[in-house]
């Protein structure tokens, strides 16, 4: 314990291991430090805390309507599909057979030990699956919603819950149940389809990249990583601070294969009946858990502030009982106006020291900490400081221009969050010309991606081989080099 206590004394971040020394582990704890979720009693579920939910909240808010400049309408689906509606599509539930959960029942009762327990009677006629994907019976929708032309193009997105069993839990990357948006269009021809899941996936990189300050590969998958059922799947692929990848979100060009299976037809202008085209799209809390690996420093979270639960909290420092009462007055008059200018604002009233309170602030990654104290007060000077930039964002300004420089200086991180991971990526992804250097690159425990000529690797032993020793996927072809080059590395 006395040395235990010892390290922690002389540990010199808030956030102990570091990156360097156990990413892992440090990413959980910056998750714990920053308050925002918690293992839930469920193995493979998470508690998302209010201030991680708050994260949330953000995205759906601010995506949702990116969405519906694309004419998209938001609607819900049942949580049970019928096996039946899953099992139409063969390709689909291999994909997902493993990861489904199924009812079974649809009762307890006390069995001869007095214990609860499913009901013997109550089986059901046919088993249901808890939803892993809602193309099935999202699709049985469409065969009775689209009757004509007219009803095309239909574009419809639900946010809503999802399960798919995960082994290898972890909190917001990987649990067995997580939160997300999936959109679903029809079109009647392949040309729209095609160009709307492209477009789909034009709208997550604007977002990632904009509101999360998280950069991006827009790119193909390879054929088999598509997604099952899909004839093409892209994705936008981000790089986390250890040099790992992560899927950010996808949309998929379904072709024929749903609307086959659902029968979804429409009548066309010429008098014949045809198949419709289809696409699906989706982006979950697994942002969230990028949000923190691209971001978060050895200290705690970095919140980019368009995203931010809070853009700024104002810290008031109360030394003296007597002083208590205007400055928490000062404080509600800057909260105020801070609001007028559509800023979030927290003020941290509670009776913690301030050491405390600006600690709680730095862990929580809040963008912007506002001191405010007596001689603050009576000087007519604040001083803020950035998060990210720590003691080299501290900023003195006046009262009257605090409002406008706190604006700027938001503005500001948000570009420097987004340029500096962007830099990092960029420097994270190495040309290679040949397979040998990416088995020595692996083999060295370098960290990042490396790009090469598609070419290289299709049908190749070689690559197969260094797939399976190194735990190595392709990511990607990117849009920008044509589908001509492929990106590989390991990912989350």
């Amino acid at each position: 314990m006395a040395e235990a206590a010892k390290t922690i004394k002389n540990a010199k971040t808030a956030i102990t291991p570091t990156r360097d020394e156990n990413f892992p582990e440090w990413y959980q704890n910056v998750i714990k430090a920053a308050d925002m979720a918690e293992n839930a009693p469920v193995r493979g579920c998470m508690i998302i805390k209010p201030y991680g939910y708050a994260v949330w909240e953000n995205i759906q808010k601010h995506f949702d309507k990116m969405i519906k400049a694309e004419e998209v309408q938001n609607a819900y689906f049942p949580l049970l599909i019928p096996m039946s509606y899953i099992a139409k599509e063969a390709d689909h539930i291999d994909g997902f057979a493993k990861e489904c959960a199924v009812v079974t029942h649809h009762r307890l009762a006390k069995n001869e030990k007095g214990e609860l327990a499913a009901d013997p009677a109550s089986v059901l006629a046919e088993p249901l699956i808890i939803r892993p994907t809602s193309e099935t019976i999202i699709g049985e929708a469409m065969h009775n919603w689209v009757q004509s032309y007219r009803d095309l193009p239909l574009k419809l997105n639900q946010w809503c819950n999802v399960m798919r069993w995960e082994m290898r839990p972890r909190i917001f990357l990987r649990t067995s149940e997580f939160l997300w948006q999936e959109g679903h269009n029809a079109f009647a021809t392949a040309d729209e389809a095609d160009k709307d899941a492209r477009r789909m996936l034009e709208a997550y990189r604007e977002f990632l990249e904009d509101y999360l300050a998280i950069p991006v590969i827009p790119g193909a998958k390879t054929p088999d990583e598509r997604f099952p059922g899909a004839i093409e799947t892209y994705t936008v692929e981000a790089f986390m601070q250890d040099g790992k990848a992560l899927q950010a979100a996808t949309s998929h060009n379904l072709g024929q294969t749903f609307a086959k299976s659902s029968d979804i037809k429409y009548l066309d202008k010429d008098g014949t009946q045809k198949l419709a085209w289809t696409t699906s799209w989706g982006m979950s809390t697994r942002t969230i858990g990028g949000l923190i690996m691209t971001h978060a420093d050895d200290d705690g979270m970095i919140m980019p502030p368009r995203v931010a639960p809070h853009q700024v909290i104002i810290l008031p420092f109360l030394k003296d009982d007597a002083d208590t009462p205007a400055i928490l007055e000062f404080c509600d008059k800057i909260q105020k106006e801070l609001r007028a200018k559509d800023i979030s604002v927290q003020v941290d009233k509670s009776d913690a020291r301030s050491s405390d309170k600006m600690w709680a602030a730095i862990k929580k990654g809040v963008p912007i900490r506002l001191e405010v104290g007596a001689r603050e007060i009576a000087e007519g000077q604040l001083t803020f400081t950035r998060r990210d930039l720590g003691k080299d964002g501290k900023t003195k300004v006046s009262v009257a221009e605090c409002v406008d420089k706190i604006s700027e200086a938001l503005v500001q991180m948000q570009a420097d969050l987004y340029n500096k991971a962007k830099a990092r990526m960029m420097a994270g992804i190495k040309d290679v010309s040949s397979l040998k250097e990416a088995r020595d690159f692996f083999a060295g425990e370098n960290t990042g991606g490396l790009r090469l000529d598609y070419s290289l690797i299709q049908g190749s032993e070689e690559f197969a081989k260094l797939k399976a020793e190194f735990a190595v996927t392709t990511r990607c072809l990117p849009f920008a080099d044509g589908g001509t080059k492929v990106i590989i590395s390991k990912a989350y």
